[in-house]
């Protein structure tokens, strides 16, 4: 038993990692070809998605104006979490993200259980997202040109079509970017940022015009519980921020460019949403959110008495699903490739093309799966099954800041969680305090998945494991001596 314990919690160590990522060399399986602005663009890319856009006719009437607060609350959360993934990232800056971490500080079989979560979170929101971008394509064909895809083609067989083509179409045409290159999913993910970030500073600048202070008169009308309530649901609208970490392995001098994209997109993103979220509720009364679709769309006809915002945010919710999508599939290549050098899952997804140097059987394989998520599963399925994964990679984050603190205290890291031990253990309380709030369905559910990836661990990653191969040669060399 002692044994069997041993093994299952056997740490690889950070410098090992550090080794095989060639992080202070420049050097790496994968290439280098990633520059700051162009990290910082992919988590902003991930995080920005189509939250923003129709997060508030939810969260608005359970806060009342005070939603501002709760946009700050969220912030604070996401952020206390963004802080350790940021001294994390430039301490080990590996492919596998929070599964990477936590195999440097929990163990090989709790990395396997975090990796489970990365590929819940990872692989069934690119599906989630994809079904979504087909649901504003439609809206934006049906302004533009006057017809929309029929059902039969844009709808899972559960809601009466048959396929959701343009959700397959998508997932495809990333996989195709991806495929290409690193550098240039990157370059096209930070041209499709700048164009949704343009259009939400279209909107604030626009917006403002209708600005009366009297909406704000009533600030919190259903109090403090309010406001928490109202963060809970927003959180959601942060998650993205750990995508920038996946990149590990592709980017110039990752120890100082990681943990600053990290910080640059979290600073962008929670500027921009509250700035967004002022404007909304200067220009329009907050009775009016519960229920409305398209809130910015509607804000923005109201102020300007056009239509044309309708087609303008339709079109800027299409781009901004495309680069969430692009970023997310990206994310999950890379968190499989980690898992797969290290042996947890089968060779294939660590094979890189020679002529591309990206994992294009991963890719491809990421891809048809992901395709098939979104081409026949319901879209409110898909994204209750994404918060949980998340937040549990979340909290293994924190707590494994603190350890490695302990375990490598003389490890380099470009960047240090300011206010030790206090911030990570406030970034633990707020994913805790958000995970109990969850439906008992989706963590059972949740539940189930980590124990198929248990019993996989057993049947497979074990026998396989890189590190135990190497653990078995060093014990056969000793005992030769």
């Amino acid at each position: 038993m002692a044994t069997l314990v041993k093994h299952v919690l056997r740490r690889k160590p950070a410098l090992q990692i550090d080794q095989e990522t060639g992080a202070d060399t420049n050097g790496g399986e994968l290439t280098r070809s990633i520059g700051l602005a162009q990290l910082s663009m992919f988590g902003i890319g991930a995080t920005i998605g189509t939250g923003i856009f129709f997060v508030l006719s939810q969260a608005v009437p359970v806060a009342g104006p005070a939603v501002i607060i709760s946009f700050v609350v969220a912030g604070i959360v996401a952020g206390l979490t963004a802080i350790c993934y940021a001294e994390l990232a430039g301490a080990v800056p590996a492919s596998g993200s929070s599964y990477s971490y936590a195999y440097a500080t929990l163990g090989e079989l709790p990395a396997m259980a975090v990796g489970a979560c990365l590929l819940l979170e990872y692989g069934v929101s690119a599906a989630a997202v994809s079904v979504g971008w087909s649901q504003y394509l439609n809206q934006l064909l049906g302004n533009l040109f006057g017809f929309q895809i029929p059902d039969a083609l844009s709808q899972a067989p559960e809601q009466g079509g048959i396929i959701n083509l343009p959700a397959v179409i998508l997932v495809c045409l990333c996989g195709v970017l991806l495929i290409r290159g690193a550098s240039e999913s990157a370059k096209a993910n930070a041209i499709m940022v700048s164009i949704k970030l343009a259009i939400l500073l279209l909107f604030i600048v626009v917006g403002i015009a209708g600005w009366n202070s009297n909406h704000f008169a009533d600030f919190a009308p259903f109090g403090f519980s309010g406001v928490m309530s109202a963060a809970g649901i927003i959180f959601f609208s942060y998650i993205g921020l750990d995508a920038v970490s996946t990149a590990g392995e592709e980017v110039k001098n990752p120890r100082r460019n990681l943990p600053l994209a990290i910080l640059i997109a979290l600073v962008s993103v929670t500027a921009i949403y509250i700035a967004v979220v002022a404007v909304a509720i200067g220009a329009q009364d907050s009775a009016s959110f519960e229920g409305q679709e398209a809130g910015l769309s509607a804000i923005l006809e109201q102020v300007t008495g056009s239509t044309w915002p309708g087609t303008l945010l339709a079109a800027g919710a299409v781009i901004s699903i495309c680069s969430v999508t692009l970023v997310v599939i990206y994310g999950q290549t890379r968190i499989l490739f980690a898992m797969s050098r290290d042996g947890m899952i089968p060779s294939i997804f660590h094979k890189v093309n020679p002529r591309t140097l990206t994992p294009v059987p991963n890719t491809i394989i990421v891809c048809v799966v992901i395709s098939i998520l979104a081409g026949f599963i319901p879209i409110n399925f898909l994204a209750e099954m994404t918060s949980i994964g998340t937040l549990v990679a979340f909290l293994v984050v924190s707590i494994g800041v603190i350890i490695l603190r302990r375990s490598d205290p003389d490890l380099p890291r470009s960047f240090k969680v300011p206010g030790y031990p206090v911030t990570p253990i406030l970034s633990i309380l707020g994913c805790l305090w958000i995970i109990k709030d969850l439906r008992t369905v989706t963590i059972y559910v949740f539940l189930v998945w980590v124990t198929v990836a248990i019993i996989w661990y057993f049947a497979y990653g074990m026998k396989h494991s890189r590190l135990g191969a190497k653990n078995r040669a060093e014990l056969g060399s000793e005992s030769e001596s």
